[in-house]
């Protein structure tokens, strides 16, 4: 009998963690959807700006118009940008972004690194809560962000690393994060934030580097590259959230349907203990009435 109240005590145990995670996974499909729509409808503007932003780069690069967002040196002051989600149940997405951040840092950056020159500014608190740990030189976390993720609250954000870059405090600031591909696939990123490049293969072909400026290509620089450098930034930070919550989404899908496999399992295991029982009752009456013969 106590092995019978232990098997039932586990069934409605499953039970009650599949109710949570299928409604878990319906939140998470909810929040999905409306995030989707506003990086399907964010990307073209955004690739489209990129790419005439690298050919206007690359255009200046024998100007006299100084680009202070394009400065190339030989990097020493490193900043990397981690963005994770300030919650959990979603899978590898931030353990990924971790491991693909140590794995920079040890083969790109490991010189700066022993030299204390790699600041790591966490977007997210899983990422936070993993660095804090480490011992590494760390800019305040910006957690927050993502209870009100809008264009003006990153604008914020990016700018601030803009200055800091224009100031001379980094030569370079990478963006590690999880781009959205369709709610079971996110592809690991590591972005080039700035300094912006000049030469890109797959902007080049499309964004030559000639053009027409109107008013003035003075102004156009002035207002045009900061402009395209927070609407990157902006799609990176919407990018992962997006990605989160299809992480999210496909982990309770996969928890709901190992709790219903779990709970057949049990189910099967209880019933042939309990037959198992019934036998051994039956067995025992009958010796019992054989031996009163």
């Amino acid at each position: 009998m106590a092995n019978f109240k232990a098997i039932r005590i586990r069934i409605a145990s499953v039970k009650s963690t599949k109710q949570i995670t299928a409604a878990m996974k319906m939140v998470s499909a909810a929040k999905l959807r409306r995030a989707q729509d506003k990086i399907v409808r964010l990307r073209p503007y955004a690739n489209k700006l990129h790419e005439i932003l690298v050919g206007l780069s690359q255009s200046l690069i024998d100007s006299e118009i100084e680009n202070v967002y394009g400065r190339i040196s030989d990097p020493q002051k490193i900043l990397l940008v981690v963005v994770t989600s300030n919650r959990g149940l979603c899978g590898a997405f931030n353990s990924n972004v971790i491991k693909e951040t140590r794995r920079v840092v040890s083969e790109k950056y490991a010189e700066q690194f022993n030299k204390g020159n790699v600041t790591f500014l966490t977007i997210g608190k899983k990422g936070f809560d993993y660095f804090r740990k480490q011992n590494v030189k760390m800019l305040p976390e910006r957690n927050a962000i993502f209870n009100n993720l809008t264009f003006e609250n990153v604008n914020v954000i990016a700018e601030e690393i803009m200055a800091a870059f224009v100031n001379g405090d980094y030569d370079k600031v990478d963006i590690v994060y999880n781009q959205f591909k369709n709610a079971a696939v996110q592809n690991l990123t590591v972005e080039q934030f700035l300094p912006v490049e000049a030469v890109d293969s797959g902007a080049v072909k499309s964004a030559p580097a000639d053009y027409i400026y109107e008013p003035a290509k003075e102004e156009i620089v002035k207002e045009l590259i900061p402009k395209s450098l927070k609407i990157q930034f902006y799609k990176a930070i919407l990018d992962s959230f997006v990605a989160e919550h299809g992480a999210r989404m496909t982990s309770m899908h996969k928890a709901t349907d190992n709790a219903t496999q779990m709970i057949k399992d049990l189910a099967l295991q209880y019933n042939k203990a309990r037959q198992a029982a019934i036998t051994n009752q039956i067995l025992e009456v009958v010796s019992g009435a054989d031996a009163l013969n």
